[in-house]
Formats: structure tokens, C-alpha cells, sequence
């Protein structure tokens, strides 16, 4: 969901003239997730992009900016005043719908983008962690259930669900790695092994690729970074050794599977999800850039391991007055950054 400011400037973007946004634009990254057809369950599938709504997207980037890959950052960042309609489309988690239905509206675009896998879940097919809790609070059988870590859950009513799964799901992300884990797996267990293996199956867009299907993607000229080894936040909450390992065994992985892996994408990726350790991590692990998932723009002055991103919403298919408006939030970005402690620390 996006935080107030974002929704007040989105709400704004719609009035201002895309040539007058364009005039005071800098160099920007996007992302998205899936793409595909219709969901059945929208409180499940809520990241997929529909295809048709996609491709209107992928017009508008294509009409309005300079599309690069990922290796051009340097220079942009570097000249943003020459780059200021530079654009880089990236993608998080890795999806198995990434390789047909965005690599197909992208590459009959000539848009070049850039795949960031979570390598955990490309190895062993586990589902990501908040879509399956997300399972349990919307299908697990009526009841009263003792989850590590919460206590006392009770689920009857559609709107008793509903009720607790946001909260419940904030609370599970501030969890440390195996701290969630006990949770999940408990949740997991109020299914029986058939009714897990059918839930999962209804919903295919949440399917994650195979190593030989990343591989295809790159020989298709798709750039693949890493969005850690399991897709769990890297706050300050997390072991340094967790997050060393996060950093530096999907880069390792992804080499020895694909080819080079020059870039990193935090998991969830906002500011209360990543942590000074974690950057450090990340840039001892040899990434070139690491992106996040605040707005902003791409500009010279910020840290190379906290990047900007900017989420595009489900239907917003005119981007080119709010791409422009990104630059509004670099000074709550760099004041964030900082805080982190600087490059140099």
C-alpha cells in the first residue's frame, strides 16, 4: 500500500501536463512484480499486474522515456542533467510468469530490463512467505490456533479473517528470520499436506522460475540480480550473519547458475526494512547497486547500496507526470540514507 505522500502526489500527477513533469524529471527506476491474466483472488494475488494493463504501461515508458538497462546507471547517475528521461524497468521475486508474459511485451517493445530472484525460492519452488500466510488467514479451517510468537489466533467469519490478516502480517515481517519461520510453519500445519498442495496450485501466478528458465531469460538479453537468498526483510532485527548470508549466497548462486549478478533489490525494500547492516552487507558482497523501494531519483549524491525505486500501481498506465514528480522525495531519501550512516562508514 502506498504511504500518504505517495497517494497525495499520485492523486496530483494526474493534473500536471506530462511535458511540464518531463521538464523537471531526473533519471528513475520502476518496478513491478508479475504480470498476468485476471486474478481469481485479488487479496492473494494483489502484485501481479493484469497484461493488458501492462502492455498500455510498457507503451507509455517506451513513448515517454529513455528505456536503458541496468549497466547504464553509472553514467546516468553520474550526468543526470543529460539523463534526465532515463529510465529502468526492473523486476522483484522472480515469478515463472516473468518469462512468458513480461519477457514477451517487453522484448516485442525492445525494453531491456533487469529480474531480481530471490535464490531460495528459485532452488527449492517454496512459495513466498506473505502469500502463504496470507493461505492461512483467508482458507485455513475455522478455529482457535496457538502460533508461535502471536499466541491465541482465532479464525470463523470472512470479515474476522480480514480483520487480522494486515496486522497480523506487519507484525510477522518484524519478526527475525527464524522467529517467522516457527510462525509460518505453524500456520502451515492447520492444512493438511492434499489441501496445501491444492491451494497452492489455484494460484499459479505465484509460481517462482526455475534456474534453466532464469538462464533463458538472460540469454534473452534480461539482466538478473539478486533480491537476497529468501525473500524476508533485512531490518535491524535480523542476525549480521543472516544478512551477510543474504547477501552474498544468491550473488554466488546466480553466478554459477546464469552469469554475472552486478545488482541487489532489498526484500519489501522500505525504510523500516533495511537496516545499516544490511547495506554494508551488501556492498561487501560486490554489488555494484543496491535498490530499494523508497521514491526518489537517481542522482550521484546517494549511497550506491540504497538506491531509489518507485512501485508502479495496478492501473496507473500514465506514469510520465509522476515519474517527473520523483524528485520531490529525494531530500526525505538522502536524509533517510544518512541516518544510515554514510558511504564511507
Amino acid at each position: 500500500m502506498a504511504s500518504l505522500s505517495g497517494q497525495i502526489a499520485r492523486r496530483a500527477a494526474r493534473w500536471i501536463p506530462p511535458g511540464l513533469a518531463r521538464n523537471i524529471a531526473g533519471p528513475a527506476a520502476v518496478f513491478f512484480h508479475g504480470v498476468e491474466l485476471p486474478s481469481s483472488a485479488p487479496g492473494l494475488e494483489n502484485i501481479h499486474h493484469r497484461a493488458d494493463i501492462f502492455f498500455e504501461i510498457a507503451q507509455s515508458l517506451k513513448r515517454h522515456f529513455d528505456v536503458l538497462p541496468l549497466s547504464a546507471m553509472a553514467e546516468a547517475r553520474k550526468n543526470p542533467s543529460r539523463h534526465r528521461h532515463a529510465l529502468f524497468i526492473t523486476f522483484d521475486d522472480g515469478y515463472a510468469n516473468n518469462l512468458h508474459v513480461a519477457a514477451d511485451i517487453l522484448g516485442g517493445l525492445a525494453l531491456p530490463w533487469t529480474l531480481f530472484v530471490s535464490t531460495h525460492h528459485i532452488e527449492s519452488g517454496e512459495r513466498n512467505p506473505a502469500f502463504l500466510a496470507r493461505l492461512f488467514f483467508r482458507y485455513a479451517p475455522d478455529g482457535d490456533y496457538t502460533i508461535p510468537h502471536f499466541g491465541r489466533i482465532i479464525l470463523g467469519t470472512r470479515e474476522q479473517r480480514e480483520l487480522q490478516v494486515d496486522t497480523s502480517l506487519n507484525a510477522l515481517k518484524f519478526f527475525n528470520a527464524a522467529r517467522a519461520k516457527q510462525s509460518l510453519d505453524a500456520m502451515l500445519e492447520s492444512f493438511s499436506p492434499e489441501r496445501l498442495e491444492q491451494l497452492l496450485e489455484q494460484f499459479p501466478s505465484e509460481k517462482f522460475l526455475t534456474w534453466a528458465e532464469l538462464a533463458s531469460l538472460a540469454r534473452r538479453g534480461v539482466e538478473i540480480g539478486a533480491h537476497a537468498h529468501s525473500h524476508w526483510p533485512m531490518h535491524a532485527g535480523q542476525p549480521r550473519e543472516y544478512l551477510t548470508e543474504q547477501a552474498r549466497l544468491p550473488r554466488q548462486l546466480i553466478e554459477s547458475h546464469v552469469g554475472p549478478c552486478r545488482f541487489f533489490a532489498y526484500p519489501f525494500g522500505n525504510q523500516a526494512d533495511v537496516s545499516s547492516e544490511a547495506w554494508r552487507a551488501v556492498r561487501d558482497a560486490g554489488y555494484d547497486f543496491a535498490f530499494t523501494t523508497v521514491s526518489g531519483t537517481l542522482t550521484a549524491s546517494a549511497n550506491p547500496w540504497l538506491m531509489p525505486r518507485y512501485g508502479v500501481g495496478m492501473e496507473e498506465t500514465k506514469l510520465a507526470s509522476m515519474i517527473g514528480l520523483l524528485r520531490a522525495n529525494n531530500a526525505r531519501l538522502i536524509s533517510w540514507q544518512r541516518g544510515l550512516a554514510p558511504v564511507s562508514a
